[in-house]
């Protein structure tokens, strides 16, 4: 992956990830009662899991 074109596309696929992960982490903390901040730490939390060996060897660069 020496393209430019090619790593921009996946670090883009890298963040579009994170924020799936952060807003659905986010939300089902705020559901279950936890305060902001609680919330947040679990957005964090889902961010850390994000699978990249998945996003990885998805092998498009797409979004």
């Amino acid at each position: 992956m020496n393209n430019p074109e090619e790593r921009l596309a996946l670090a883009a696929k890298v963040r579009e990830a994170c924020i799936e992960a952060a807003l659905e982490g986010y939300e089902n903390a705020a559901i279950a009662g936890l305060c902001g901040e609680g919330a947040l730490e679990v957005a964090i939390s889902a961010m850390r899991q994000v699978d990249l060996d998945e996003i990885a060897a998805d092998g498009t660069t797409d979004g």
